[in-house]
């Protein structure tokens, strides 16, 4: 069975976007966001970024979807269950607040 060969192109497509990427990451220190907007532009960039290399560079983009399903499902999960913690500390602060003066 023969390998499927991309075009160098696409690598380097992909490389020059991680680069501008990285440099709006950088951007975001140099002019001093701060707060949530800082942490949300912080945490999108990475996420693109790692997409973009799991896709692109570990060739995830050409592979059969339950393969694809096996590898992103347990950090999507992972994310989920994260949120629903995150929810339940705002619940458990209050109630801490609340009652324990």
């Amino acid at each position: 069975m023969q390998a499927a060969t991309h075009p160098i192109g696409l690598y380097l497509k992909v490389w020059l976007l991680l680069f501008v990427l990285s440099t709006f990451s950088y951007l975001v220190d140099f002019f001093h966001v701060a707060g949530y907007l800082r942490w949300m532009l912080i945490l999108l960039l990475m996420v693109a970024k790692a997409g973009l290399i799991v896709a692109v560079f570990m060739h995830l983009r050409w592979e059969r979807a339950a393969l694809i399903y096996v590898v992103l499902a347990p950090p999507a999960c992972l994310l989920v269950l994260a949120w629903l913690m995150w929810l339940e500390s705002g619940y458990t602060y209050f109630t801490r607040l609340l009652y324990f003066r």
